[in-house]
């Protein structure tokens, strides 16, 4: 019975491209989902948030928001920031995989009541040492609040949804961000004056907002009234409980000043009496974010026998069936045509030479794993030049990236479509493109989120 039991288990189980299991509802939105899930290779927890494509595309700028949003992430790896793992795509869905913050939101702490100050200095030092990470990548936040703020299992601050944050070529003509977002309670007067406004500056008084509510347990700007509440911010009328140290008192009220221009900076921050007090150190920054080491003999030498690697984020701003995947960000084509598999990198490589040669192009192999064709093939009047290279994406996973060097477009995309496409075929993966199964992996079929 036990044995039959395991095995009805193993029936339901809902696998996501063969990598990580899924499991309860961690929350839910209009068009997106977040999943508990396992890594099956290592065991390790992560949450994975699912995005129906279809449904993000009908609220306009959607899909811009989910690019931006995962390049931030990419970005911004800090000890301090929710990690991002990984990032796949089906026709219809998005999948991010991220670190799982165990403890929750910062916000369900400071709900039962104010912290301990040297409580609130700790978690403070982890939000400015991961701000000014950020900010130091060009990144504003945007929506820093406690809800964004989690806590991992030691404790440890995280700060998370980046949805709404900016990035330097967000910025117009005169330097400024312009949207008008962010949660009311916690937004800087310049943004709701709608003039235009510097992101770090304005996070900064976010910041404020939230040292206010760790030491005091409730919001500095209250009212039944929003506008009532905005001309509070605007004049910055707020009153600090007589609980306050001093030397708190006074960093607060140089964080929620409505001139930014005056509001304290990061470096004087650093300086400040009330932070420098603790154990304060900044966080230090992960490896991935500094430059590689020089390649050493071995390695340059591994590169004649093994592809380089195919950034996820390349793959899915590029894809999303199994040969074009540019539709992913509509915003952001690519001028070159990929497609993804299971083939070995060798035996593909192997098979666009002969497709080549069967056409009658020049074919040479510029790389171990890129293919170069040239030459008039039949059935076109103009020269064709085209580059092929393969790339690792993933253990057992290959991905083939062909790129246009110096052929008419629209002989470029014929050639494709009626050459290539049919000549690669049976070794092309499908699974960008099958949503009926579990997105590659087995057992139950994976539900697209509802609204």
């Amino acid at each position: 019975m036990g044995k039959e039991a395991e095995q009805a288990r193993g029936e339901v189980r809902r696998l996501l491209f063969g990598k990580y299991e899924i499991g309860r509802v961690l929350g839910k939105g209009t068009f997106a989902r977040v999943y508990y899930g396992r890594e099956l290779s290592s065991g390790e927890s992560v949450a994975v948030k699912v995005i129906d494509k279809e449904q993000a595309r009908r609220q306009a700028g959607m899909m811009e928001q989910i690019r931006r949003e995962i390049k931030v992430m990419r970005l911004v790896r800090h000890p301090n920031v929710v990690d991002l793992r990984e990032v796949m795509a089906t026709k219809t869905r998005i999948f991010i995989a991220m670190e799982y913050v165990r403890g929750g939101e910062l916000f369900a702490h400071v709900a039962r009541g104010r912290l301990p100050e040297d409580q609130a200095r700790r978690y403070f030092h982890q939000l400015i040492s991961a701000v000014d990470f950020c900010h130091s990548h060009g990144v504003s936040h945007r929506d820093l609040k406690p809800e964004n703020l989690l806590l991992d299992d030691r404790g440890d601050l995280k700060i998370s949804d980046f949805g709404l944050s900016a990035l330097p070529e967000q910025l117009r003509h005169d330097g400024l961000l312009h949207t008008q977002c962010g949660t009311p309670a916690y937004v800087a007067p310049e943004i709701l004056r709608r003039r235009g406004y510097d992101g770090a500056k304005a996070d900064l008084w976010s910041c404020g907002v939230i040292l206010f509510v760790l030491l005091a347990g409730f919001l500095p700007f209250q009212d039944e009234s929003l506008m009532q509440m905005y001309q509070r911010v605007f004049k910055a009328d707020y009153r600090i409980p007589p609980w306050f140290s001093g030397e708190a008192r006074r960093l607060v009220s140089r964080l929620l000043v409505v001139n930014p221009d005056k509001r304290i900076s990061i470096p004087a921050i650093l300086q400040f009496p009330w932070f420098k007090k603790g154990s304060f150190r900044p966080s230090p920054l992960q490896i991935s974010n500094l430059p590689p080491p020089p390649p050493t003999q071995a390695e340059e030498e591994a590169k004649a026998v093994t592809p380089r690697f195919y950034n996820a984020f390349e793959l899915i701003s590029s894809m999303s069936s199994g040969f074009d995947l540019s539709g992913l960000f509509e915003s952001q084509q690519r001028a070159a045509t990929v497609f993804t598999s299971r083939s070995p990198a060798a035996t593909i490589v192997e098979r666009m030479e002969t497709v080549g040669r069967e056409l009658g192009l020049a074919v040479m192999r510029t790389k171990s794993f890129r293919v170069r064709m040239e030459g008039t093939a039949k059935g076109w009047k103009r020269r064709l030049a085209v580059e092929a290279e393969v790339f690792e994406a993933a253990a057992g996973v290959a991905v083939v990236e062909f790129t246009n060097i110096a052929s008419d477009t629209f002989e470029y995309a014929k050639f494709f479509e009626e050459e290539i496409q049919s000549g690669l075929t049976d070794i092309v993966w499908p699974w960008q493109g099958d949503d009926e199964v579990d997105a590659g992996g087995g057992g139950e079929p994976f539900k697209t989120p509802q609204s």
